[in-house]
């Protein structure tokens, strides 16, 4: 039997660490972790490198013309992972 004063470890960690402060890096990881399912799994596997700081997400691929691709929809990215986040952390991707 459950008692409704019980939360799920994972809640527990997260409300842990928002309270030292760390809620910001914990949801950039978040976001990083949710780059596949935001651009598919094609686009994912060529991205070699993916990183947030200070508002501007980086992304590094193994495709000149898959980045060229996804400058053209950066606007979009952006909206899509402010979305996602719940609250504007995106300000700008940088494709390398």
């Amino acid at each position: 039997m459950s008692n409704e004063k019980e939360k799920p470890l994972k809640q527990l960690v997260d409300k842990m660490l928002r309270s030292y402060g760390l809620g910001d890096k914990l949801d950039e990881m978040s976001l990083v972790k949710s780059w596949e399912e935001l651009v598919g799994k094609m686009i994912a596997n060529h991205t070699k490198e993916i990183y947030f700081n200070k508002g501007v997400l980086f992304v590094k691929l193994d495709s000149s013309t898959l980045r060229q691709e996804l400058s053209y929809v950066k606007s979009d990215l952006i909206q899509r992972l402010n979305d996602k986040a719940g609250k504007v952390m995106v300000k700008d991707i940088h494709l390398k």
